[in-house]
C-alpha cells in the first residue's frame, strides 16, 4: 500500500549560487561519503556535471523526506539518505543509521526517479508500506457472527 509520495524540483542556478557562497562545506552537508566521492570525480572532469549531480541528489532527498512525512526532521537528515545507482543506472535510496532503523521498523520500501535539464533537477519518490505492517494497527470489524472478524 502507498505510504507516501514526494516530489521536488530544484533550480540548478540557485544550487550553483549556494555552492559559490558556501563551497565544499555545502556539498559535505548534503551528500553522503559515497555521493561526495562521485561528486568529486564528476566535478573535477566537468563542473556542470558535478553541479547537476548535486542538484539531483538534493532534490531526491527533499522528495524522500516529503514521502516519509518527516521533512528534514530526525531521524531524516541529508547524509543518512543516499541516492545511489544500480549498475543499470537506476537510482535507488540507501539509508543509514537511525533513519534506516526507523524506516525498516515501519516496513517501508522506497522508489525514486531523478531527472535534470539545463536549469532544473526534479525527483519523484513513492514509499510503500508492507501489507504485514499496514494491517498490524488496523481496527478489527465484528459483524456479530462467529469467525467474521476481519
Amino acid at each position: 500500500m502507498i505510504f507516501g509520495i514526494g516530489t521536488d524540483i530544484c533550480d540548478i542556478r540557485r544550487m550553483e549560487a549556494t555552492l559559490h557562497r558556501q563551497g565544499e562545506r555545502f556539498v559535505r552537508k548534503v551528500l553522503s561519503e559515497g555521493e561526495f566521492a562521485v561528486w568529486q570525480r564528476r566535478n573535477a572532469r566537468w563542473p556542470r556535471r558535478g553541479l547537476s549531480y548535486l542538484a539531483t541528489r538534493f532534490s531526491a532527498k527533499e522528495a524522500f523526506s516529503k514521502a516519509i512525512g518527516l521533512g528534514m526532521r530526525l531521524p531524516m537528515s541529508w547524509r543518512r539518505c543516499e541516492i545511489a545507482n544500480l549498475p543499470s543506472g537506476q537510482p535507488v535510496i540507501v539509508l543509514h543509521g537511525d533513519l534506516k532503523t526507523w524506516f525498516e521498523a515501519q516496513g517501508l520500501r522506497a522508489y525514486v526517479t531523478v531527472t535534470d535539464e539545463t536549469d532544473y533537477a526534479a525527483s519523484f519518490v513513492v514509499v510503500e508500506k508492507d501489507d504485514a505492517h499496514a494491517h498490524s494497527g488496523a481496527a478489527r470489524i465484528d459483524s456479530g457472527r462467529p469467525g467474521s472478524e476481519t
